[in-house]
């Protein structure tokens, strides 16, 4: 029989899991630390009216030679520590107590090649990557973790009982507060991704569907279709809307619409937020779009 804390978990842990889905949320969240640019979080600008979640891309468990193999959940460092590094992260907390700062797991890929969920077992996948995600986020103050494995030589059900369980242990055990997942629509990944949900949705927090990967030249209309297949989809989740500022990007651009479709999920009360790919790209550019989104997030 379970015991009567381990209930009491389980219930809070779906109550915060799934407070906020029928309202629309202040959360922006952007990726960072992935290409190299030299972007700082002191670079991104914080609005004192949002909840913004910085997250570092990425950990992934694969050595970090020059042919990198897997490690079974033994996760190291690939994103850029020098300008992220963990004075960094103390330093960004501080000045803004409304910064949380999340570690994504896995990513397309690893010095050109795909980076593989490829886990030997379980339940040894899982124990190596507790042990060391728990050294990584006492060691970088991390607060939650976000889950962007792309690709997969591992089933549906292994993949969801992999992550559920990892997600499920660094909770109870208090190291994370929160953990999001990345899908995106390929019908591989939404396999692996929806196994997850169907088992484990109480333990996740957010939705980081990547809308971007959607086909360039997505229109407004087209855009909310695709949020409500994914509302479906992930039903009961807190689903954020998000846009690449790479060069030529996928899905619905901030230059054609993006803010204007955002807007009107805001006032449905179904967008669970915002998230963006990547504030390295944005360094360059200002981060025009970063301030808009958090000002229309910030809005009344």
């Amino acid at each position: 029989m379970a015991s009567s804390s381990f209930l009491i978990y389980s219930l809070l842990s779906f109550l915060m899991a799934h407070s906020s889905s029928a309202a629309s949320s202040n959360l922006f969240r952007e990726y960072i630390g992935a290409e190299f640019t030299g972007v700082r979080f002191s670079d991104v600008p914080v609005s004192s009216g949002v909840e913004f979640h910085y997250i570092l891309a990425f950990a992934i468990d694969y050595t970090t030679s020059s042919s990198p193999t897997p490690t079974n959940g033994r996760f190291n460092i690939f994103w850029d520590n020098q300008n992220l590094s963990p004075a960094a992260v103390a330093a960004i907390k501080r000045a803004h107590p409304n910064v949380r700062v999340a570690l994504s797991l896995g990513g397309d890929s690893v010095h050109g090649e795909f980076a593989n969920f490829t886990p030997n077992s379980v339940d040894s996948w899982v124990k190596n990557a507790v042990d060391s995600l728990t050294s990584l986020v006492e060691e970088y103050h991390i607060d939650g973790i976000d889950v962007d494995y792309e690709h997969f030589l591992a089933t549906p059900d292994a993949f969801a009982e992999s992550i559920g369980q990892l997600v499920t242990r660094l909770k109870r055990a208090g190291t994370i507060s929160f953990a999001s997942i990345a899908p995106f629509a390929d019908g591989d990944v939404q396999r692996h991704y929806l196994a997850l949900w169907r088992k484990y949705s109480r333990e996740i927090d957010y939705v980081n569907f990547q809308f971007y990967a959607y086909d360039r030249g997505t229109t407004v209309a087209q855009f909310l279709e695709y949020f409500e297949e994914q509302r479906r989809n992930y039903r009961g989740g807190r689903l954020l809307a998000s846009f690449n500022t790479e060069e030529n990007p996928g899905g619905l651009t901030p230059q054609n619409g993006f803010f204007r479709a955002c807007s009107q999920l805001k006032k449905q009360g179904k967008l669970g937020g915002i998230f963006v790919w990547t504030a390295d790209t944005s360094l360059s550019q200002g981060f025009r779009y970063e301030k808009q989104a958090q000002s229309l997030l910030a809005s009344r």
